[in-house]
């Protein structure tokens, strides 16, 4: 992954933060957030299942698709929690042994 990716992830976090600090009508990130935690979960959910059966039919193709959606879905719901990605990545690190 080069720095360039991590840039885009960090940019796309920013948007979303937006989006939930101030919505906007046409923007489905701000629907999202208007729907609430409970929502936002429920797709983390979806994403993930389908992300799992995408991975069994060995589509690249569908698995890198899903693999988007859940990351995206992902960043809402931490950015509802208001937990910052760097957060997440500093809990990995932590677990990281050597």
């Amino acid at each position: 992954m080069s720095n360039t990716d991590l840039d885009f992830l960090a940019t796309l976090e920013s948007v979303i933060i937006e989006r939930r600090v101030s919505p906007s009508k046409s923007s489905y990130t701000s629907e999202l957030f208007a729907s609430g935690t409970q929502r936002i979960a429920q797709k983390v959910g979806e994403e993930g299942v389908e992300l799992a059966l995408a991975s069994c039919h060995n589509n690249r193709e569908e698995t890198m698709s899903e693999a988007a959606d859940l990351l995206y879905h992902l960043l809402v719901l931490l950015a509802n929690q208001k937990i910052a990605l760097a957060d997440v990545v500093s809990t990995l690190e932590s677990r990281h042994v050597g």
